[in-house]
């Protein structure tokens, strides 16, 4: 089932992959050209701001890893982010949390509270991209109003839909009876018991949420500084269309900012694995109207490469430097019994 979920994913790929090439089939040589002409400190810049990304979202897991296992270090929060991204990479998307928890669990948290953390840390990333585009796009008003005018229903439509996710989040974690409510339409569903076992992973990833989140939700001042940190962290990202076209002078870092967390944020509200195509139509789309279609598509590759092929490179590595490390100390990773490995094989959950 799962291979057969996996090879879903690359044909829906390969088909927007497709998409686009047939999109800019006649501008390719110029996309090409503009991304070989960008300098080699520019490229650098770029690279530098998606380290950075990295390093303030280690600084996130730290400081909500600590409230569990206060031995907890940075370092294994530097080294989590990028094996995530690898896995966020290696399998479309869908293995990226699993391999949180699983890394959590191997540095001192149980499932149960690597599952909480991970859960609650994506539901603030998620929020913190809304509010990051609503506050940009309102302090960036005359901007945005003058050249995105006629896109107006299309972005009131994506803010609420991405209002309604985040609430669905935040339900999910505070409020039980919403748990009760989604179990309840489950089982109306599931009249021919085909999916019990589903439901029974689900209650209980329910109540082990619930459970395991609680010591964050009580404390309401570091979910605020969460909130701070990821809004200074997806500056770093959305910084790189500004990096890219510095030079030229054509759009203001107060633009960069704004457009590209609009499309971030527009992006994830279309179900693709990893937001692979909708990210680069959307961003391609609505980069063109300031900068031309040709230039749009060089920053939108460049920036793709810079957030999801750069991570994905490093967390390669550093997961292979680990392992040469570990083979010639001669030891593997310490499971302990309450560990996150051991339970996701245990229960199959995730």
């Amino acid at each position: 089932m799962r291979n057969r979920r996996f090879w879903l994913k690359i044909i829906f790929v390969a088909i927007l992959i497709c998409i686009i090439i047939y999109t800019f089939r006649g501008s390719w040589k110029s996309i090409l050209q503009q991304i070989a002409e960008t300098a080699p400190l520019i490229l650098a810049l770029i690279a530098g701001a998606t380290i950075v990304y990295h390093l303030i979202e280690a600084w996130i897991t730290y400081s909500l890893a600590r409230l569990y296992c206060p031995s907890f270090r940075y370092r294994n929060a530097v080294y989590n982010a990028f094996y995530c991204s690898f896995y966020r990479l290696s399998t479309l998307g869908s293995g990226a949390g699993v391999a949180a928890i699983v890394y959590l669990g191997r540095h001192g948290l149980s499932y149960a509270e690597a599952t909480g953390l991970y859960a609650l840390q994506y539901i603030i990333h998620k929020i913190s991209i809304a509010i990051f585009s609503g506050v940009f796009f309102l302090v960036n008003w005359g901007i945005m109003a003058a050249h995105y005018r006629n896109y107006a229903v299309y972005l009131i439509l994506a803010y609420l839909l991405t209002a309604g996710i985040c609430l669905i989040c935040i339900l999910l974690v505070i409020y039980p009876r919403f748990h009760r409510l989604i179990l309840a339409l489950a089982q109306k569903l599931n009249r021919s018991h085909k999916h019990d076992g589903a439901i029974k992973k689900l209650e209980d990833n329910m109540g082990i949420l619930e459970v395991s989140s609680s010591k964050i939700l009580k404390n309401g001042r570091i979910l605020v500084i969460c909130v701070l940190k990821n809004m200074a962290k997806l500056c770093a990202w959305y910084s790189i269309p500004f990096l890219i076209l510095f030079q030229t002078g054509e759009i203001s870092f107060l633009s960069s900012l704004s457009i590209t967390s609009l499309s971030v944020m527009t992006a994830g509200v279309i179900p693709t694995p990893a937001g692979i195509g909708s990210t680069e139509l959307i961003m391609t789309g609505l980069f063109s109207v300031m900068t031309g279609k040709e230039k749009a598509a060089a920053v939108t590759l460049l920036y793709r490469i810079a957030t999801f092929i750069l991570p994905f490179v490093i967390g390669a590595v550093c997961i292979l430097v680990n392992r040469i490390v570990k083979w010639r100390l001669g030891f593997g990773y310490t499971k302990a019994g309450s560990g996150a490995e051991n339970e996701i094989k245990k229960t199959g959950n995730l």
